[in-house]
């Protein structure tokens, strides 16, 4: 596939952390996917919420089938468009690595937690994980990805952390700064990871619908509220009559959810081929100069914000989903508080890293650091039956 002038060229990467030897079969971006896949934090991915708890449903989706989910969107949305799909997979494979056990509940017990030691953030994590925390390779620690995935993966991040993290960045052979610098000249990132970022909107959007109504949280009848979705379930009936019978009403949802799947794809398609024929970018270079270019039409931003908004209201806020987050919560607070207790407690190679930075940093807050890292990285049944042997509480059935 020929790549547009503005897309990412693995030739052309601004390179890695640690200088490496290529790949004889391989680019570097497909090494970088490959890297990720084989990684421990992506494999733990398919025991991490996305919205309903590990042991709720074998069928519900987990920050690993979701990260599949974006993967699959991103690459059909860069194929069209002429951007590079290998570093659009890369990303979207990798965006979630640095979430917490029990999904956004657990990121924000955890930020409590982390309150006096800088907080904590996912889109950070990721890419602490990938840069520091994975130890695969004898040369270095991380995966040592290349540029443009790390710059991907970090989709936000304040300008006291962008900061911090260019402090440890490595001079990069073109004399520009790493991966926090566009937080702080207020650039874009590449149009791969722009695109990654709509890709997981589209994606999380439409399987929070078919998980809410597998669960039984939501209805079709309660969606039919929503202009965007009925829209789409009135196209499906209109196709298909004999959707309408009470026994289809499963096929009736998948259909209706494809249809929406699929108009939002080519939506974005046609409005960020839109945009780059306008603002008519040369270079990877032009393009991050520019205000972002890969998006939603104003037709569909404003049809798709009701949709979020019934998501927030009748899913992520129902009591039953509400309950079990605040348990998951209580799990990884009472965690935290007894690792920092005892932080004997948490695996040997965490122990040992921890001891050492205590013993030169008084104020201990590296530990505190550590036991997020520690915590972070667990799955949602390892952190429930930690919280157990250590509190003698079964929170979570």
């Amino acid at each position: 596939m020929t790549l547009a002038p503005y897309a990412c060229n693995p030739a052309q990467t601004r390179g890695r952390r640690f200088a490496e030897t290529p790949a004889p079969t391989r680019t570097d971006f497909q090494r970088d996917r490959d890297r990720i896949v084989h990684s421990t934090a992506f494999r733990r991915l398919v025991y991490k919420t996305q919205v309903f708890l590990n042991h709720e449903g074998d069928l519900f989706r987990t920050r690993l089938t979701h990260s599949l989910e974006v993967a699959q969107l991103g690459r059909s949305i860069a194929r069209s468009l002429s951007l590079n799909e290998d570093l659009v997979e890369a990303i979207a494979l990798a965006h979630d690595v640095g979430h917490t056990p029990f999904g956004h509940a657990g990121q924000d017990a955890l930020n409590e937690c982390m309150a006096a030691a800088g907080g904590f953030e996912h889109n950070l994590q990721s890419l602490r994980v990938l840069d520091h925390l994975e130890e695969r390779y004898p040369e270095f620690d991380g995966l040592n990805l290349c540029f443009e995935t790390r710059e991907g993966i970090l989709k936000h991040c304040s300008r006291a952390n962008a900061a911090l993290l260019e402090s440890d960045e490595p001079a990069f052979a073109d004399g520009n700064g790493g991966v926090g610098q566009r937080f702080l000249n207020r650039t874009q990132p590449s149009l791969e990871a722009q695109l990654c970022n709509l890709a997981d909107e589209i994606a999380y959007n439409a399987h929070d619908i078919d998980d809410g109504v597998r669960s039984g949280l939501i209805s079709l009848e309660q969606l039919q509220a929503v202009p965007l979705f009925e829209g789409f379930r009135q196209q499906a009936l209109a196709s298909h009559a004999r959707l309408a019978e009470p026994a289809q009403s499963r096929r009736l949802l998948y259909e209706s959810i494809r249809l929406m799947l699929s108009a939002q794809v080519y939506d974005v398609i046609a409005a960020t081929q839109s945009a780059i024929d306008a603002a008519r970018p040369q270079s990877v270079i032009e393009a991050r100069a520019m205000a972002s270019l890969v998006t939603f039409s104003l037709d569909m931003r404003e049809h798709s914000q009701p949709l979020k908004a019934f998501l927030v209201r009748e899913l992520y806020r129902h009591p039953q989903v509400m309950h079990n987050m605040a348990r998951a919560q209580q799990v990884v607070r009472e965690l935290f508080a007894a690792y920092c207790s005892a932080p004997q407690e948490m695996q040997a190679g965490f122990v040992a890293r921890s001891a050492v930075l205590n013993a030169s940093n008084p104020r201990d807050t590296p530990s505190l650091r550590i036991v997020a890292d520690y915590i972070s990285g667990m799955t949602d049944r390892f952190a429930a039956r930690e919280h157990e042997r250590l509190t003698g509480q079964r929170l979570l059935d």
